[in-house]
């Protein structure tokens, strides 16, 4: 039996370090979700920066946050600047620092009034009133829909939802810039470990 668990122990240790040359795929995936993420709400930003800064220091309307212009020129910059960097892997770790801190601004400034979920769905955990007022709101527009319009073309490309703009989608992505943090841009699959790697190379001259 003793044989047995050190056999099971010894095979634990060669997969792992055989899937070791591996663990750069998950950074890799992470970066690479987030990189159209933060590219088109960068470019969205910069393509309409007037109104994005008036958005940002507007009390009425909008968010109400001072400097607006320097704000709304510091998030455009972070994100644009962040996918660019997320893509080639290179600081990834630095910049997922800012990035995050947009995701905050972003969860607590626009997000966070209206609770967790970003699509509405009653049946959901963290379902709050907002959501449970738009079941009947959805069956209303569905109807109206179904009535004066051409329902199956409409839904052809996926069914009709109502927006909460809760902190969802803003959570996640800031729980995997915690985790780019941690790892990196990845083993063999980012710049970081390239110049690394020429840098130890480098010092050992």
């Amino acid at each position: 039996m003793i044989d047995f668990f050190r056999y099971i122990h010894r095979t634990h240790n060669k997969l792992g370090a055989t899937l070791a040359h591996l663990d750069g795929i998950p950074a890799l995936g992470l970066r690479l979700y987030l990189v159209p993420v933060f590219w088109m709400a960068g470019s969205s930003k910069m393509a309409n920066f007037s109104a994005t800064a008036e958005w940002f220091g507007n009390s009425d309307w909008g968010l109400g946050l001072p400097i607006p212009y320097v704000l709304a020129f510091l998030a455009t910059a972070t994100e644009v600047l962040g996918a660019g960097l997320l893509l080639l892997g290179l600081a990834s770790r630095w910049i997922a620092i800012p990035l995050a801190v947009t995701m905050i601004v972003a969860a607590l400034s626009v997000h966070w009034q209206f609770g967790w979920q970003a699509i509405a769905d009653a049946s959901a955990p963290f379902a709050n009133a907002r959501v449970a007022e738009s079941v009947d709101k959805l069956a209303a527009a569905r109807s109206l829909l179904d009535a004066h319009g051409n329902y199956d073309w409409l839904t052809s490309s996926g069914n009709i939802v109502i927006l909460n703009n809760g902190i969802e989608f803003a959570a996640t992505y800031l729980f995997m810039l915690l985790a780019l943090m941690a790892m990196g841009g990845g083993r063999y699959v980012s710049a970081d470990y390239w110049l690394k790697r020429k840098f130890e190379q480098a010092t050992k001259v």
